[in-house]
């Protein structure tokens, strides 16, 4: 193997030949330390065992040993210069001639190298950002910031928007050390560190940079979606005053804009709007379209919402979109009554009017506990047919046990009455100590179903394929998304997979029904594909590469 990319590999590979030719001694310590330095940690363990062996492969070894297999020491490598020329003499090499694990393992060493140089890049700026500012007469006027912007335009060949926002992303990182350092070590991309960056934007510099410091190890192991939410579900929690005034501020930016797709159609969209309202409207378009898409009207389920959408706007009903001599039960039902199904979960401290801990909604994110109360407001006020479900949770939020129920807390105030705990559809704060004592009684008296952990007890199991209902929600109770790692479509939008299948011996049980969007049920299905599940709600997914991945679903917010 070569190191050609830079005189660093090019004299790490002289020192490897030196070592054939000659049989001297090994490389020193100092010698394989400058191959591949870590400024934050000690020298990678096994980092002379693994190079020491490059020159000769064990017996049966494949002589085009890439060293980037799962477990091989360039899977984990920081970036470096090293790291550089063992991914450039797999390319030249060929990347055909590498097995699949191998493949991957250079896809990952690609995106810690680029996060590696996104971070360089991102110090660059900051330098440049910093000298300027101290040549400039007012520092902090807009004009000094409008011409190193316009430097950064002119150096790098951007428009003044992207060099607008790369000036941002430098300025913001610059109080977020540890992100920064994440970055610069590879262990997050660009992508993430500007979440880190928009998201903690409302909290002071000291709340943002311990927020920061707590979330940059384990951010790699999240999608950008999954790291914004547990982000905005942190600041919600450290500072809900500040989150609800920046949610206000931004409300005086309300406004509706159109613009022209790339296709030549148009897009129309509302933005920053309240929240209650917002959520309620989505789920009216998603209703209406599922009546008429259940009434033959044709189309998708987003086309029709696209359709029902532009109707309501425009002024027409939506029963147009019914085909013509329809007896659709749609004008039965009077699509415009239809208001939809919000699935809304909210602390039981929350609901019970003792703290501001944040909820959600189910497909949105985390919702500061005013507009989770805003909303419930709403709901309650709609229809009574409401299912009310109760979830504890462990104190680290995973699902510990589940209770349904139809009738709610006797006795509340109707603008008030709604579930409780980490609930579905809808709640609110109850307004006095005795709506408190009430709340609590209602809680009681719940009859809770325990989830199996560890060895499942098979108690739940059932014969048929087809899983009763308080069996679905429970499986759904536990894990509340997608089990493929990084979705997070919401489980009541997903089928309930058999982990394995049904007609194979699998159980209808809680040990192996999980909830899988329809697009990760395919693709589970496909050859090379495997899911298991040792432990209830533990999911491992092994992909043709080889490779695992495991999956224990999202926790609640607590």
């Amino acid at each position: 193997m070569q190191f050609s990319s830079s005189p660093l590999g090019r004299e790490f590979h002289a020192d490897l030949d030196a070592e054939r030719d000659l049989a001297r001694d090994e490389p020193s310590d100092e010698e394989l330390w400058g191959a591949c330095p870590d400024p934050e940690t000690d020298r990678p363990e096994g980092c002379e065992d693994w190079f020491s062996g490059l020159d000769e492969p064990a017996s049966g070894e494949s002589q085009n040993r890439s060293g980037f297999a799962e477990a091989e020491f360039l899977d984990a490598c920081g970036p470096c210069a090293a790291l550089a020329g063992s991914a450039q003499q797999a390319l030249d090499d060929g990347l055909g001639e590498l097995p699949d694990n191998d493949l991957v393992g250079v896809l990952r060493a690609a995106q810690r190298l680029e996060a590696w140089q996104a971070g360089i890049q991102l110090a660059a700026v900051a330098e440049l950002d910093a000298r300027r500012l101290r040549q400039a007469g007012r520092p902090g006027s807009s004009r000094a910031s409008e011409q190193i912007s316009a430097e950064l335009a002119a150096a790098m060949v951007l428009t003044g928007r992207s060099a607008d926002l790369l000036l941002g992303l430098a300025r913001d990182l610059a109080r977020l050390p540890h992100v920064r350092r994440a970055l610069i070590d590879g262990r997050i991309d660009r992508a993430r560190a500007a979440v880190f960056a928009a998201e903690l934007a409302g909290l002071g510099d000291v709340a943002a940079a311990a927020v920061g410091m707590g979330f940059a190890d384990v951010a790699g192991s999240m999608t950008t979606g999954q790291l914004r939410a547990a982000l905005r579900s942190m600041v919600l929690s450290v500072d809900p005053a500040a989150a609800r005034r920046r949610a206000e501020r931004g409300r005086a930016d309300t406004r509706v804009e159109s613009w022209q797709e790339g296709s030549g159609n148009v897009g129309l969209a509302g933005r920053e709007l309240p929240p209650a309202d917002a959520i309620a409207a989505d789920r009216r378009l998603t209703a209406i379209a599922r009546t008429l898409k259940d009434a033959g009207a044709p189309g998708t389920l987003d086309q029709l919402r696209a359709a029902v959408f532009t109707a309501l706007l425009a002024g027409r009903d939506p029963e147009t979109l019914l085909p013509e001599g329809s007896s659709s039960t749609a004008r039965n039902d009077g699509l415009a009554a239809l208001s939809g199904t919000v699935h809304l979960v909210m602390p039981a401290t929350a609901w019970l009017g003792l703290t501001d801990a944040p909820g959600e909604a189910a497909g949105l994110g985390p919702l500061g506990a005013w507009t989770c109360r805003d909303l419930a407001d709403r709901l309650a006020a709609g229809t009574d047919r409401t299912r009310w479900s109760v979830t504890l949770t462990g104190q680290d939020g995973r699902a510990v046990a589940h209770a349904e129920g139809r009738a709610g807390p006797g006795g509340l105030p109707r603008d008030r009455a709604g579930p409780c705990g980490l609930l579905h559809d809808r709640a609110g704060p109850a307004p006095n100590p005795r709506s408190q004592d009430r709340g609590l009684s209602w809680l009681a008296s719940l009859r809770f179903d325990w989830l199996e952990r560890n060895a499942c007890g098979h108690s739940r199991q059932v014969a048929g394929y087809h899983p009763p209902d308080r069996l679905c929600n429970l499986v759904r109770a536990r894990q509340r998304t997608c089990s493929f790692p990084g979705c997070r479509r919401p489980a009541q939008d997903c089928d309930l997979d058999h982990s394995v299948p049904w007609d194979q011996g699998g159980r209808s049980c809680e040990c192996n029904l999980s909830p899988l969007c329809r697009r990760h049920h395919r693709v589970k299905q496909a050859p090379g594909w495997q899911l298991t599940q040792d432990e209830p709600g533990v999911m491992v997914w092994r992909l043709p590469s080889g490779r695992t991945y495991q999956t224990a679903g999202d926790p609640y917010p607590v």
